[in-house]
């Protein structure tokens, strides 16, 4: 097995650095060929996507496991930086795969390759080019996670967003039209603010290339720190509508529960887009070696992130619908790492990449897992029929059981009866996304949470602003527990069993494989935490990213090959 992990090494160093391009230009080329076929090879097309997304996922894997290949004692690892035009930074552009950026490329393709399977059992069929969409915005996610520079990361976002504007309309209806012009309107909004911001950094420092951002910063004349911190407050305020943060996170419920439950498992990576870039830019050009400028406007990033998560507990316990439950979720998760993020310390920021990791996989398997319980149990809709006429079925007007409570419409005992195998599938993945959305034990989300905690608690004195996030994030996992719970008793214990659920294996699967993610992301707790800790470790101080971007050299242009002939041997020519 080392002889196989050691050729496999060996394969990704000579692979590198091209292989950092890859992410990016499996799903840009699949879309391409997906556009040449037409609509009428839709078998095609589901194949080539869930192709497309196995290899985005092995490719992403790899560049995982080669950042973290030369380095096993916590340090800087290694950084791959690929120069698509062969220019240097930062006049060229620049892809950087890092710690952080490929833990975000192989999330994004273990969900992407999920909902794709997902999506092949009927809900591509729902509208046109559904697939070619989906490849686009993997496209922008992976493009915006592993660029180094502002330009580029504005490009790959709007190439995200435009391929998003289409799935979220897939399907048609009402609903999803009304929830659409909403989020167009918003990302638009956003999109300008994103520019003005990068043109304003750009006339100030003269570059946009993130290490180098952070180089001019530190040597900024005082006059112009005034200048640069507008910058970042526009560009932030651009993230913070693209990641759900108070009080610009309006859009995010009625989109996210409107759109078709693949989409939604996508779009839960939309947020921790935002988070990453807020994440990014700040630990780079906001380093505590910027001088005058470090840890700027950190108190408003802890208190936008604890506003964030207070309003999705208050609505998360104050919703009925199962699909306004996971965009509450996405809230909450939003919050959470914003705030974590502000609090500046890198063992909060361990547990906190933890947590994301968990966190989105967990969301993105409950806007799956909707989608067949709402089949089942209310034909699309996500509301109890007892709850319109104000009375549960289980109980007397005096509260009390009924003395028949136990029995069918056969007057057959119904405890001792073997749970049909549809419903046992449902109720345990329900149970795994509560015990992960809440946070409790034994599984992954009580994991992130205990060592963000034990972080936050294992600090020098705990501030007012930590003091109100511990609270919170306390207060948010009850009331998810509390929400959770309560519809889970409503869909699964309060009606009668008409029908039992039909589930196709093509819908089974990815969601068991995104529950199984968290599962093992539980089992093997240890080496992701150490990846998380050295993450967290390289972000407080980007001095090694800084260098290898800004040190990646140029691949030398090839030498013409010269012949030299005699001229002896050259007919015609004199002695």
């Amino acid at each position: 097995m080392k002889e196989v992990f050691h050729l496999l090494d060996r394969l990704l160093e000579f692979s590198m650095p091209h292989l950092v391009a890859v992410p990016i230009l499996v799903p840009m080329l699949t879309a391409a060929l997906m556009l040449l076929l037409g609509e009428n090879r839709r078998r095609t097309k589901s194949a080539l996507s869930v192709v497309s997304g196995l290899i985005g996922l092995l490719a992403a894997l790899a560049l995982l496991r080669w950042v973290n290949a030369a380095d096993t004692g916590g340090g800087p690892g290694s950084i791959g930086v690929y120069l698509p035009g062969n220019w240097r930074a930062p006049f060229g552009i620049v892809l950087v795969a890092d710690r952080l950026s490929t833990m975000m490329v192989a999330l994004t393709g273990v969900i992407a390759f999920a909902a794709s399977i997902y999506s092949t059992s009927r809900w591509d069929r729902a509208g046109v080019h559904f697939h070619p969409l989906l490849q686009l915005q993997l496209m922008g996610l992976n493009g915006a996670f592993l660029t180094g520079d502002l330009f580029n990361l504005f490009v790959f976002f709007e190439v995200m967003l435009a391929a998003s504007y289409g799935l979220l309309l897939h399907g048609s209806g009402r609903l999803r039209v009304q929830a659409g012009l909403h989020y167009i309107a918003i990302n638009l909004a956003a999109s300008s603010l994103f520019l003005i911001g990068a043109a304003i950094l750009y006339g100030v420092t003269g570059t946009l290339n993130m290490a180098d951002l952070g180089v001019r910063i530190a040597e900024l004349a005082p006059g112009d720190r005034g200048l640069v911190h507008a910058a970042a407050a526009i560009l932030a305020t651009a993230f913070f509508a693209k990641a759900g943060a108070w009080p610009l996170n309006f859009w995010l419920v009625p989109a996210y529960s409107a759109a078709v439950s693949p989409v939604g498992a996508v779009f839960a990576l939309l947020t921790k887009l935002g988070i990453y870039t807020v994440l990014r830019l700040w630990t780079v050009l906001f380093a505590p070696d910027t001088g005058a400028s470090a840890a700027f406007g950190q108190a408003a990033l802890v208190g936008i992130g604890l506003a964030t998560l207070f309003v999705g507990a208050i609505g998360i316990v104050g919703t009925q619908r199962l699909s306004n439950l996971a965009g509450f979720s996405v809230l909450v998760s939003a919050g959470t790492l914003l705030a974590a993020v502000g609090l500046g310390q890198p063992a909060v920021w361990a547990g906190a990449l933890y947590y994301l990791l968990s966190s989105t996989l967990a969301v993105s398997a409950f806007f799956l897992l909707i989608d067949m319980i709402e089949r089942w149990r209310n034909a699309g809709m996500s509301v109890a029929p007892h709850e319109a006429a104000g009375n549960a079925p289980f109980l007397s007007e005096d509260l009390s059981a009924p003395a028949d409570v136990n029995l069918d419409d056969d007057a057959q005992a119904l405890y001792g009866r073997a749970i049909p195998a549809g419903v046992a599938f449902l109720g345990l993945s329900f149970m795994g996304c509560t015990l992960l959305l809440a946070g409790l034990p034994p599984l992954s989300g009580f994991v992130g949470k205990f060592a963000m905690l034990s972080g936050l608690l294992g600090a020098q004195g705990l501030t007012a602003a930590g003091w109100t996030f511990l609270t919170l994030l306390i207060v948010s996992g009850f009331l998810s527990l509390i929400a959770l719970s309560r519809t889970g008793i409503r869909h699964f214990w309060t009606q009668p069993h008409a029908t039992m659920p039909s589930l196709p294996a093509l819908e089974v699967l990815p969601v068991a494989a995104l529950l199984a993610a968290c599962v093992a992301l539980t089992v093997w707790a240890e080496p992701v935490m150490r990846h998380a800790q050295a993450t967290a470790e390289g972000l407080f101080t980007p001095t090694a990213y800084r260098n290898a971007v800004l040190g990646a050299r140029q691949v030398p242009n090839p030498v013409p090959a010269t012949v030299n002939v005699p001229a002896k041997a050259v007919e015609g020519t004199a002695p």
